[in-house]
């Protein structure tokens, strides 16, 4: 692990120290944690299979883990995490790399294809989410936002592994928060949190979803398929987190895999 300097528009105002983990050599390949951070969903099975074939780059997000604390998550944070991570290629000198996201952070990834196309080769979006109005996930958001301890130990203690004592309670229901305040804008308004731009990306995109996820809406990822209409979808049987699933890990990872080795170069 290793740090780079850059300018964030999430944390404006002063360069920004953010964590990186690197390991292998190859394809630049980028892995996007979720909003809970890296400990919670570990992309640490694909770090160790992956290596071998491609540059593996996994950036803790401003707010997250080892980067600067963030005090607040802003509305319209997808996006500005993508720039920021785009910031991240360029202080580590890579011009175009895979991206595998999870979560907020296929949210973020997508983001990045849109904002610039050139820079990325291609898509793994993990548990996606497409629509504002995620009102199935009220319950589950509003309990991060005030009792994120309702998780249970396990979830708890790799919270605190990732982001420390008092910090992952600020972490779980900031993110929680915003979350509410897009839910609310979707009830007002509709729309998506792409702001109906996913039809934007020019790349090759992998769906990669668990049937049993239970933060996805019904006709969600039908949504989602529509304004893709030449993505890839593989269904694994799993929850919100293929790839950190002891039964679904090993499918999730061979999926990704052969997607990745036949981008175009």
């Amino acid at each position: 692990m290793g740090f780079v300097e850059i300018e964030s528009p999430i944390l404006p105002g002063a360069p920004c120290r953010i964590l990186v983990r690197e390991a292998g050599s190859g394809p630049p390949l980028v892995l996007l944690h979720s909003g809970w951070g890296w400990e919670a969903y570990p992309f640490d099975r694909q770090l160790d299979e992956l290596s071998g074939e491609f540059r593996m780059v996994a950036p803790d997000r401003t707010g997250y883990g080892g980067s600067p604390r963030l005090a607040s998550v802003p509305d319209g944070y997808h996006r500005m995490f993508a720039l920021e991570c785009l910031g991240v290629m360029d202080a580590l000198s890579i011009e175009r790399a895979a991206l595998w996201g999870h979560s907020d952070g296929a949210v973020v990834a997508a983001w990045m294809a849109i904002e610039a196309p050139g820079r990325v080769r291609g898509l793994v979006l993990e548990a996606a989410h497409f629509w504002r109005a995620k009102v199935g996930s009220l319950p589950f958001f509003e309990a991060a936002a005030g009792r994120p301890e309702e998780f249970g130990e396990q979830v708890v203690d790799s919270l605190r592994r990732d982001h420390g004592e008092p910090r992952w309670r600020e972490i779980i229901s900031g993110g929680a928060r915003a979350w509410l305040r897009i839910i609310e804008r979707g009830r007002r308004e509709g729309g998506d949190v792409y702001e109906g731009r996913l039809g934007e990306v020019a790349c090759p995109v992998l769906l990669l979803h668990g049937l049993r996820d239970p933060r996805t809406e019904p006709g969600e990822i039908e949504a989602a398929r529509a304004a893709l209409p030449d993505a890839r979808i593989a269904w694994i049987e799993s929850g919100h987190a293929p790839h950190a699933s002891p039964r679904a890990a090993g499918e999730a990872t061979r999926l990704a895999a052969q997607f990745l080795r036949v981008l175009p170069p």
